[in-house]
């Protein structure tokens, strides 16, 4: 018991950090901070007593991997109806601080389960009961459902704030996905490759249990690789096994339980030495009427180099062949790719996507190499991608969001997670991309219908920054939509009113197109000192007397309030 009331003084401490956040006074009865706080600390104190994480989840099963900080006994009972759990595992043994993975087997497909855990120190007392969580089984094509994904979480470094962070993870609870995956950057830190131990890579990857706990309980996770993760080819081949590269794969398995190959996951099956096994590192799957592939381009170099470039970066033959055979014989309507950067660690869409390994060019964009730099390979990257119909390639690394289009095939450049600045990819990366780019912290939700694939960026902030009215929490910062869509996704409009400004930039007029028909608004532009330009009662806006710079629109309706930020450059 004692331990409990020290994790409930761990929480109120932490909640009172996220209110003095920014300046903030100490922790009132605020309702978005209640309810930030509320979803980002597992919502009970037994938050870091322990932690679950949610993970290859199939038609029939899922992974529920368990931490305790003492050696415990639990097992998971669960059933379809709220409450009622017919079903359970058997009971296990949890040694303390070493993550448990147990199976819930012979689920329904297309099914919402609830469950909970039933735990106790080992061979001590009565079971207790967490509370109730859930998920869902595989998805029918005929279904609609919706995923998130974020990515350079960065905690590791100055570049992440757990704050920020805490929000992002609260906005995709939020959006009640079937599953999250993280392109990357996450656990790291390969800064201090030569010195770091195997414990602190241990370390880096627990830390991130108790912030996933406060959701992924109930939204499966998986990870793809970034390029600070350490698992890369230059670090495996040095003085194994006791390098980063081997400590970092193993850390991963034992936190987070990627796919393997089986009945419902295609992979990497090459098993690695030093206990590694299956390195769980490329994998797919397919849900509801898309399917999903996550690559590792770090791991199979072609030189021994920190930072191969150019045509010594490859994802090398084995995850190549095996990336064109999974998109040559999947029928899904929708293909979606997933890795943490073109190339590599260039930077930018589409101007990175033409070449090398990926598209074939040279370094001067006329010259074709890849016939001579890949002998017997069939064709670059995007080529595959037009060739077997990929509708998005999502991207982390650049920490900004940025939308662009290649022969039909969608770039999506994915925004921090955790940068309470809102800046920092914007300023470093913005100009790597040729559209679409636009600043902010948040994360990407995919609403996925028979007939529409619905992207929009969720922009998340602290509670501070929301106080000038400028921006709001889970304000939509870009949306656009793929295939027939006249139905799909407008519930979810009409809840936050959204709002599309065109052109950006603009030059001598802005027009304003509301999701709704509404009859009485107000649009008032400023500018970065919360100075009025101009107010107007017409969508079709002339700024030909506005300076260029950068402006705020707000927009205010019969039925809801908006902010969206415009450009104006002649």
């Amino acid at each position: 018991m004692g331990k409990l009331y020290k994790q409930k003084s761990k929480v109120l401490k932490r909640l009172n950090s996220i209110s003095n956040a920014k300046g903030l006074n100490t922790l009132k009865i605020n309702p978005f901070i209640f309810l930030v706080c509320f979803m980002a600390f597992s919502i009970d104190i037994n938050a870091q007593i322990n932690s679950i994480i949610l993970g290859r989840p199939t038609d029939t099963s899922i992974t529920a991997s368990v931490l305790f900080d003492q050696t415990s006994d639990f097992y998971l009972e669960y059933g379809t109806q709220m409450g009622i759990y017919p079903d359970h595992t058997n009971t296990v043994t949890a040694a303390a601080d070493m993550p448990e993975e147990l199976d819930m087997h012979n689920l329904l497909p297309d099914t919402r389960y609830f469950y909970r855990m039933q735990y106790r120190p080992a061979g001590n007392g009565n079971f207790l009961p967490s509370p109730e969580y859930t998920f869902h089984t595989q998805r029918p094509p005929s279904s609609t459902f919706t995923f998130t994904i974020e990515a350079d979480e960065h905690l590791y470094d100055k570049k992440g704030v757990d704050n920020m962070y805490n929000i992002t993870l609260a906005n995709e609870a939020a959006d009640h996905p079937d599953f999250m995956i993280t392109l990357g950057d996450i656990f790291g830190d390969d800064h201090h490759s030569s010195t770091i131990t195997s414990y602190q890579l241990d370390s880096l990857h627990k830390d991130y249990r108790p912030r996933l706990g406060a959701v992924c309980h109930s939204i499966p996770f998986y990870v793809c690789l970034g390029n600070h993760e350490g698992e890369k080819d230059h670090y495996l081949d040095s003085m194994p096994p006791n390098n980063m590269a081997v400590w970092a794969t193993l850390a991963r398995k034992k936190y987070y339980p990627n796919p393997f190959p089986n009945a419902f996951y295609s992979g990497d099956t090459v098993s690695e030495g030093y206990g590694i096994g299956l390195p769980e590192n490329y994998y797919s799957w397919t849900w509801g009427n898309a399917l999903f592939v996550v690559l590792d381009v770090y791991r199979y170099d072609c030189d021994t180099s920190a930072k191969p470039t150019n045509w010594a970066w490859t994802l090398g033959l084995d995850e190549y062949n095996w990336l064109k055979a999974t998109l040559q014989n999947s029928t899904a309507q929708n293909k979606f790719v997933f890795c943490h950067h073109i190339c590599g660690e260039g930077r930018g869409g589409i101007t990175e996507a033409k070449l090398f390994e990926w598209g074939g060019y040279e370094a001067n964009g006329t010259t074709y190499g890849f016939t001579t730099n890949r002998p017997g390979w069939a064709m670059p990257i995007h080529q595959l991608f037009t060739t077997y119909g990929v509708n998005i390639f999502f991207q982390g690394h650049d920490h900004l969001f940025a939308h662009e289009t290649m022969d039909n095939v969608v770039y999506q450049e994915v925004p921090m997670a955790a940068d309470s600045t809102y800046q920092i990819g914007m300023l470093a990366n913005a100009a790597a991309y040729t559209a679409d780019t636009i600043d902010g912290t948040g994360h990407i939700r995919v609403t996925v219908s028979p007939s529409c694939v619905k992207v929009d960026y969720v922009k998340a902030y602290l509670p501070a920054d929301t106080v000038s009215g400028l921006h709001h929490n889970r304000e939509i910062g870009f949306s656009y939509t793929l295939g027939t869509c006249s139905n799909a996704g407008l519930n979810e409009v009409a809840k936050t009113g959204f709002v599309k400004v065109v052109p950006i930039p603009a030059k001598d007029r802005i027009k304003v197109m509301m999701s709704e028909d509404v009859e009485h608004f107000q649009i008032t532009l400023y500018n970065t000192f919360a100075q009025k330009m101009l107010q107007t009662f017409s969508k079709d806006i002339d700024v030909s007397d506005i300076a260029n710079g950068i402006y705020f629109l707000n927009m205010k309706t019969d039925k809801f309030e908006e902010n969206r930020k415009v450009i104006i450059n002649r």
